[in-house]
């Protein structure tokens, strides 16, 4: 026991080794050298590809590095410049595009859908179709189902028409109203909604009235093969690469960015726009960050949401329930919302794909925030570090994220204490058929009830960590990759022990009648 609480201690000491993280009152010359440091080092110890990080201070793009590649086969590396799937972040910015139409009248928030969607009508079910709003639509408390997750498409092979999807995904699994569930469906009819109102292709619409006037000139909802850098490969959370796809849908999930320009993004969130704050403002020409340091073509950034506006983006309209209210307590239009310990809001959103994963942290009150993509599904834990340092470095408490590092520290605790057990038993068990001359006798006749209740529970364990290993996603080792995989295996060794022990009597003493054990 003393080994087993050394070795707890020793564990913890070297997972917690990433505190010393510049913490507040460090200059940004020394937060810089720690992550060009540290980064490297969570990627070899999550096995991530390739990872790119922008910080804004001040509503300014302050800084972006990059790091890995973003084709492990060709060696090709990642870059600042390099466009990424965003994935869900893509909500965050359609939520701008939605809020410009209730900015200019043309929407009513607590209108139902259907006053402005001609082209698609919710199927018959035991729910009130017209209670689905656009406020609740961009809160994810419409009702609608998750949607389909997972199918991923050539971008030049032949993809399924928006309304095709809609069709297919586009009903209500709850009442409008009764509380949060995440839909990408829901997003995609938001998607739906600006092509009715506005009479424009959604990506056409997104590019002139939100992106190009904030300044993402180099962001698409629509893929091209003609990207130079071309658009890098994902990693499953197995390792095993993922060739570029697209989905039918964009509004949810579709958008392409450098994360520059996702960057550029949250410096608008927090009314900045360049650099200059919004009052007054006309627009202004600004030279952003290259992947050198130094700056590219100059970029026109303009106004396109009101103060008054922008702030509902970040009300929180729902509390989140379930393991991501855990992280993110409250969600308001195409942002999860929380409060820091000081009572300074926080607003954020992530995504995850096949392969690819995303996130962005703002605090509107300062105009700081961070931008991370990566192309691999194994990156939770080095989001949660990352987030945790730079809060820690602008002189904030963690953020909710964060606490998938504790998680994970349970985890490997779970799994010392399983493997603990495992082996104490064994040697017991080795020490008796040795010392006490005891033989093994393949039966499940001795013992009745208990050893085939044993026998049945440790196959069926056995068979679902055959099953859990063979998918190519699950949520939970996307999150705890390492520690899920460890418990994979010290779990596979208590239901083999747990089989020895219903096939293997060991009460069967030489020379002497059975015993029942």
């Amino acid at each position: 026991m003393v080994l087993y609480v050394f070795g707890l201690v020793a564990f913890f000491s070297v997972v917690n080794a990433s505190a010393d993280s510049r913490e507040t009152g460090a200059s940004w010359e020394e937060f810089n050298q720690y992550l060009s440091k540290q980064v490297p080092q969570w990627m070899d110890a999550y096995r991530i590809p390739g990872v790119v990080v922008s910080l804004v201070e001040g509503g300014k793009v302050l800084w972006e590095g990059a790091w890995g590649y973003a084709d492990l086969a060709k060696r090709r590396p990642l870059t600042v410049d390099t466009r990424c799937r965003v994935e869900s972040i893509s909500k965050s910015v359609t939520a701008w595009g939605v809020m410009k139409l209730v900015q200019q009248g043309r929407l009513d928030l607590d209108a139902p859908i259907g006053k402005y969607v001609n082209r698609f009508r919710f199927p018959d079910s035991p729910f009130s179709a017209e209670r689905v709003t656009i406020r609740r639509l961009l809160s994810h408390t419409a009702g609608l189902s998750l949607g389909t997750i997972g199918v991923r498409y050539a971008p030049d092979g032949p993809v399924p028409s928006l309304m095709e999807a809609l069709k297919k995904d586009g009903y209500l699994v709850s009442e409008p109203g009764s509380g949060f569930s995440y839909s990408n469906t829901g997003f995609n009819l938001l998607e739906l909604l600006i092509e009715e109102v506005t009479g424009q292709e959604f990506s056409r619409y997104m590019e002139k009235e939100i992106l190009h006037p904030l300044g993402m000139r180099r962001s698409s909802y629509v893929f091209s093969p003609l990207w130079d850098p071309p658009v890098p490969k994902g990693y499953s959370a197995s390792g095993n690469p993922i060739p570029v796809y697209v989905y039918p849908e964009k509004g949810a999930g579709g958008l392409f960015a450098p994360v520059g320009d996702i960057a550029r993004f949250v410096c608008a969130e927090g009314g900045y726009t360049g650099g200059l704050q919004e009052k007054g403002f006309e627009g202004v020409n600004i030279s952003p960050l290259n992947s050198s340091g130094g700056h590219s073509q100059e970029t026109f950034i303009a106004p396109v949401l009101e103060r008054k506006t922008r702030e509902l983006l970040f009300e929180p309209q729902t509390p989140v329930p379930g393991l991501y209210g855990w992280a993110f307590p409250f969600y308001g239009f195409g942002h999860f919302i929380e409060y820091f310990s000081d009572g300074t809001k926080a607003v954020s959103h992530g995504g995850q794909g096949s392969g690819w994963m995303s996130h962005f942290h703002l605090l509107p009150s300062t105009g700081d925030g961070i931008v991370i993509l990566t192309n691999s599904q194994r990156s939770w834990p080095l989001f949660a570090y990352l987030l945790r340092d730079w809060a820690r470095w602008k002189g904030y408490s963690s953020p909710g994220m964060s606490r998938i590092i504790l998680g994970e520290w349970i985890l490997w605790g779970v799994v010392a204490g399983v493997l603990f057990l495992c082996g104490w038993k064994g040697l017991v068990f080795i020490r008796e058929m040795i010392q006490k001359k005891r033989k093994l006798s393949l039966t499940l006749r001795h013992g009745g009830v208990p050893r085939m209740l044993a026998f049945t529970f440790s196959v069926l364990l056995l068979l679902f960590l055959g099953w859990a290993r063979a998918q190519e996603y699950l949520f939970i080792r996307s999150v705890f990759p390492n520690t899920v995989q460890a418990l994979g295996v010290s779990v596979s060794l208590s239901a083999l022990l747990l089989l020895a022990y219903a096939l293997f009597p060991r009460a069967l003493p030489v020379g002497r009648k059975h015993d029942h054990a």
